[in-house]
């Protein structure tokens, strides 16, 4: 399987409040974005709590999935920062492939 490209145009970071998994949806006091939340971005690396998390704000960034969404729809954050097809809320920026279910990981434009 080809690598999905990953291009992260600005980055910040966060002080972890919980220890965090990368390619989720993170909110702006350190915890995983909730559900249909505006999120500050996308986790880059697991890190622990306490720590300073790189969070890629803009850019074609790689999440995890928590359902099936598909590709040119909008995503939004679920209660534990999973990428999920936008119904309500925030958007977080628009899928580029689709996903069958959870546990996929797909590419995301956010800041367009």
């Amino acid at each position: 399987m080809a690598e999905k490209t990953y291009k992260p145009l600005l980055m910040e970071t966060v002080q972890a409040a919980v220890n965090l998994e990368k390619q989720r949806f993170i909110g702006f006091d350190g915890n995983y974005c909730t559900a249909n939340a505006k999120a500050l971005g996308v986790c880059d690396v697991e890190i622990e709590s306490g720590q300073y998390a790189p969070v890629a704000l803009f850019g074609i960034l790689l999440m995890q999935t928590a359902g099936a969404i598909t590709a040119g729809s909008k995503v939004a954050s679920d209660a534990n920062g999973y990428a999920v097809a936008y119904t309500t809320g925030e958007s977080n920026g628009y899928a580029l492939d689709a996903a069958a279910g959870a546990g996929e990981i797909i590419r995301i434009a956010r800041g367009i």
